[in-house]
Formats: C-alpha cells, structure tokens, sequence
C-alpha cells in the first residue's frame, strides 16, 4: 500500500463571478438571477476556506479560472468584430448568450473531472477525464480549457493520464466528480469507486434534467480501467427537489457513505453493491439521513451533502466542512449536533463562509476537486498550484487589486470589464507560474 494524500484542488473563484440564473434544475442560482453579486468576496472567501485547511495539515491545491468572457462563443454565434464591437452586439442582441460566455462556473471544480488514483486503475497511473458538462451551454464551454489546466498541472504522462470530455451529445452527459465518490480503506489502498447516474442513454425525462449518464460513467470506469467500479442511478425524487448532481444528496470519505434517504433510487441495492464490492478492502460505513429528520428540502437549502468530509490529520473521526447555511436551518444543525455527539465515523463539523458561492448553487464540495496523490505524484504536478500561506496572501493580493466589489448583470455590457477580467486572470496565471494558459 502506497502513502498518498487526498489533494483538494480548488477553483479559485473568477471576476466575472455573477447571479446570471442560467442553469436549469438549481434552485439557489434561479432564486438569485439577476441580484448584485460579489466577486472579491466570493473570491476571498474561497481562498480563506483554502487556508483553513492548510492550516488543518492537509496539502490543498488550486486551480485558475477559465478565461471569460469566452470569446470563441460568440464568435461562433456570429458575432464579429473588435473586442468591444462584439460584446456590444451580443449585450444587445443575445444578452443570455453573453452571461454564458462570462460565466464563472468553473469555480466548481467538482465538476471539472472525474478522477481515479493510481492505486486504483489497471495501470498504475492516476487518472483524469474533464467533464463535457454538455446539459448546460454556459458549462459545455468550459472543457477544452479545463483540459489545457489539467495538462499543464498534470504534465507528467508516465505518472498521469489525462482523458478529453467524451462525445457532445446527450448520452454522454457527464458531470464530473460530482456525480462520483470513492472509498477504500485510507488514500493509498485500493477503493471502491461510486458512479451515481441520472438517466440512461436515450432516455427522456419530465421535469428537471438528469444531467448524468450510465454510459458516461461506464464510459469513464473503461477509460480509467478499474477493477471496482460501482454504477447507481439517483431517486429521480432527488433531482425534482434540486439535487441536480448527487454531491447535493450524498458525499464519502474513507469508508464512509454519507447521504440523504432520498439520495439513491435504490438504497439497499447500492448499499449491497458497494459491500461486494469492498469485500477484502475494508467495511462499508454508511451514515443515512432520515427525510424525517431531514426533509429533502432542507438538505437542499442548506446544502448539508454539498460538504468536504475529510479525514483530518491528529482526527480520530472525519471531519465534515460545511457552509454555513447548514448551521442555520433548524433540522440541518439539529442533525448534526447529535452526529458528532454519538460515536459513529464523522465525530466533529466546521462551518465555512462560501456564501457568495451557495447563493449561486455551489457548497464546499463543489468548490473542489479532489485529487488521491502519491507523495511521488505530488512531487512530479506543476508545483506552482500547491497552496502555501504564502501564495494565498499573494493571490488575496491580486483579487483585492483587479476584481470588482460588486458586480450586475447588466454590468456584463461594458466592454472594459471584459478587459478588467482579462488583466486579473493574467495576475493570478503569474502567482500559479502558470502563465502558459494565458
């Protein structure tokens, strides 16, 4: 068994941080269109999140946004011209069409990839697919320069083995981490990794999109090449309320399952999957939420899934990171108080200011992506993105300097802010000595 840490790669959240209310199926974000956002907190916030877990022993790292607004989009939209000429025209004629070419929704790296450690893949390597994020335009944008960060901090091919999006079409839908989970018995050894899909390929929904696959997810376990791989659909129950990926009904750490009752169309059938396959590894521990304890709606609200459960180093019991919305809605707090207080596997609860980010429909969980490494592989990634107190303070720097405090939509007509974001991305590329991806 191979020593590794769980590396959280965060996306460091963009300028053009805004409340556009594009995607279909979250809740936070459609409740919140068009309201006044803030970048600068928004990303200051997630930063601050970043060094609460450095200071907690664990090795964090990040990741740049993608350049915004994208103007490859409205190129092809058919717009031409300056620069400025073009974002005029498409303020005027295609004012959605500009939200989602300014959209700053990379910052939820838990949708960047799906990623499988070496310890777990046919060979050896540790390995990453970018999400083609395809139900949604302004997220079906982001995956060739995703992949461009992933190649570039993920350079070496003989430790690392990065996979483009799969196909653009619908029975290929893939979301990434969001809809995956892996358990095992600590980082180094062998696990289990979880698929959770929404709908199979060709099928039709009513109602909110099922925005996962079986054949992606499939697709993604024959790329990786694993041995154990565990494939569930999400209660359609679920996705109706909001639980548009399943990290907002479900999260695992360790050998720990911790989700929702509501999170699994068929829960005893998932859990009795997971145990064949873990048997030899280690002893599933799973942790449900009872809708009577918790309605599905308050675990939506509060994001109380949507959290980082990690085991912490000088921690006997795991750790869940939560916002802070968790510990103001009534059954979420209540919940977790007698959580901690028994002696099953999550013994304590940190609660995070990501607000700026939950109001756009996005917690602690997806504001990461993480990354199982070999103390050799984080040796042998880019070095630049591996966090200290150090860079933080710099890239804090940077954000106060180059990002607005307060942000519109409308604000997304001026074609000096498309410079503005420009600018502050080429500053924060500097800091990660990643100015390659400029």
């Amino acid at each position: 068994m191979t020593s590794a840490h769980e590396v959280n790669f965060d996306g460091l959240i963009g300028p053009s941080h805004n409340y556009g209310g594009l995607p279909d199926g979250n809740l936070a974000s459609s409740n919140n269109a068009g309201d006044i956002s803030n970048p600068r907190e928004a990303a200051l916030q997630g930063l601050e999140k970043m060094r609460m877990l450095i200071g907690h022993g664990l090795v964090q790292g990040v990741l740049p946004p993608l350049p915004r607004p994208n103007f490859d989009l409205l190129v092809s939209a058919g717009f031409h011209g300056s620069d400025a000429q073009i974002i005029e025209a498409a303020a005027k004629a295609a004012p959605r069409l500009l939200k989602a070419a300014y959209s700053a929704s990379s910052m939820w790296t838990a949708n960047a990839a799906t990623v499988s450690p070496s310890s777990d893949t046919e060979d050896g390597r540790l390995h990453l697919t970018t999400a083609n994020l395809s139900t949604m335009l302004h997220r079906a944008q982001e995956h060739p320069d995703t992949t461009a960060s992933l190649v570039s901090i993920f350079a070496d091919d003989e430790m690392f083995a990065i996979h483009g999006a799969l196909p653009m079409h619908p029975d290929f839908a893939d979301e990434g981490a969001a809809n995956h989970v892996r358990l095992c018995a600590s980082h180094g050894a062998p696990g289990v990794e979880l698929f959770v899909y929404g709908r199979d390929a060709g099928e039709s929904t009513v109602g909110f999109p099922a925005r996962q696959t079986r054949l992606a997810s499939e697709s993604i376990a024959r790329s990786h090449g694993l041995e154990r791989a565990v494939f569930a659909r999400q209660s359609r129950a679920a996705i109706d309320a909001g639980a548009f990926h399943n990290d907002v009904v479900s999260v695992g750490a360790l050998d720990t399952l911790f989700f929702h009752e509501l999170a699994f169309e068929d829960t005893n059938e998932t859990l009795n999957s997971l145990r064949r396959a873990a048997e030899g590894l280690f002893d599933l521990k799973p942790v449900m939420v009872p809708a009577k304890d918790v309605p599905i709606e308050d675990a939506i609200k509060a994001y109380l899934f949507n959290s980082q459960l990690l085991a912490i180093p000088g921690k006997d019991r795991l750790v869940l990171v939560a916002p802070m919305e968790t510990q103001e809605t009534d059954s979420t707090r209540k919940f977790c108080e007698q959580m901690v207080s028994g002696n099953g596997p999550i013994g304590e609860v940190i609660y995070a200011d990501v607000r700026q980010s939950m109001r756009n429909g996005g917690g602690p969980a997806c504001l990461r992506l993480r990354v199982v490494m070999s103390e050799d592989e984080i040796d042998a990634c880019h070095q630049g993105v591996l966090l200290d107190d150090e860079t933080i303070d710099d890239l804090q720097d940077v954000v106060r300097r180059t990002y607005r405090d307060q942000l519109s939509p409308t604000d997304l007509a001026d074609p000096e802010f498309a410079n503005e974001c420009c600018l502050a991305r080429e500053e924060i590329l500097k800091v990660l000595d990643l100015e390659e991806l400029a």
